[in-house]
């Protein structure tokens, strides 16, 4: 693939239609999720006919969920007019279950179905676009836009104010629908707006000023240095020293946002996983450590604080690698 060819399809037409809920409502094609930590899969028919929530003070209501996801893909249709794009994957968690008021003291087991009400705290979408693909080290990645909307995050008891999201655009490897985000410029991790608009338009900025090709060839260098299995072990048992670091000491060390439970997965992975185990010589290249990570965090992360690991761990073998080569910030972890 010729990755500037990603660049070329931005469009200059600013007022690209909001699709119909019939164009995003497609056939899930079966596999892994994105994100399984805590979260179940729904369709986006489903949240379209979920309760929304409202501020307080003044009952105006919220950027739903299912709004949320039509401003992102008409950003998308904006941006790559010509691209084929796959279908919605939503993922949700913490249900909140509530019912209409003419049902208020009533048994739960006598409700009908029409008196219930429920929406889901957090939610996170993935978007695939099909058309853009590229391998790294035999895994196919295909272009992909990641939403995340936490209602916890935004005070739904005063007066309407700017409601918070999270959205990223990057590269999902398709071996394991891990998802490959670079934080230079593929993550709005702090996007407030008062509407959609608003929110359309801080989504084609971001995928306006994406450098697709700059972060495959970032990915393409990692396969070329590894850790031999005592490296790998120095640095897990420093990885978990680093939670426990007093903390003058962990401040002037990278940050790293994975605990425990991340790092128990990455060490079982790196003897079990079918496709980023260690090398028969023993050594782990550092695609495969970075994927070791992504792993830990599809499986291990809520939805809140999924896309921040996601950057960190980008961010965290990119140091690992400048370590090998001589770098002394991230020195530490595999000394």
């Amino acid at each position: 693939m010729e990755t500037t060819h990603i660049i070329q399809q931005v469009s200059t037409n600013s007022n690209y239609p909001v699709p119909a809920f019939s164009e995003i409502i497609k056939v899930a094609k079966k596999k892994n999720p994105f994100i399984e930590a805590n979260t179940v899969n729904v369709e986006f028919s489903d949240l379209v006919t979920d309760f929304i929530p409202v501020f307080a003070k003044d009952n105006e209501s919220t950027i739903s969920h299912q709004q949320f996801i039509t401003s992102i893909y008409s950003a998308i249709r904006q941006v790559f007019p010509y691209e084929s794009i796959a279908n919605v994957e939503c993922r949700v968690s913490h249900k909140i279950c509530s019912r209409i008021p003419s049902a208020v003291g009533k048994p739960t087991n006598l409700l009908e179905e029409w008196e219930k009400t429920q929406y889901f705290e957090r939610m996170a979408f993935n978007i695939e676009i099909t058309s853009i693909k590229e391998a790294v080290n035999g895994n196919e990645l295909v272009l992909s836009v990641v939403g995340v909307r936490s209602y916890n995050n935004t005070n739904l008891y005063g007066r309407k104010s700017a409601e918070c999201f999270k959205l990223a655009i990057g590269f999902t490897n398709l071996v394991c629908t891990n998802l490959c985000v670079s934080s230079a410029d593929g993550l709005n991790a702090d996007i407030k707006v008062f509407n959609i608009h608003e929110l359309q338009q801080k989504a084609v900025t971001l995928f306006e000023q994406y450098n697709a090709k700059q972060h495959l060839e970032t990915m393409k260098q990692l396969p070329q240095m590894s850790l031999t299995e005592s490296q790998f072990a120095t640095f897990l048992g420093r990885t978990r020293l680093y939670q426990f670091l007093p903390k003058n000491e962990q401040k002037r060390l990278p940050v790293l946002l994975f605990g425990d439970a991340h790092l128990n997965t990455i060490a079982k992975d790196y003897y079990k996983d079918n496709h980023f185990c260690r090398s028969i010589d023993k050594e782990l290249n550092l695609w495969k450590l970075y994927n070791l990570f992504t792993n830990s965090n599809r499986s291990q992360s809520y939805i809140d604080t999924f896309l921040h690991r996601s950057s960190n761990a980008a961010d965290f073998v990119a140091g690992i690698a400048s370590a090998l080569q001589g770098d002394s910030s991230y020195k530490w972890f595999i000394e």
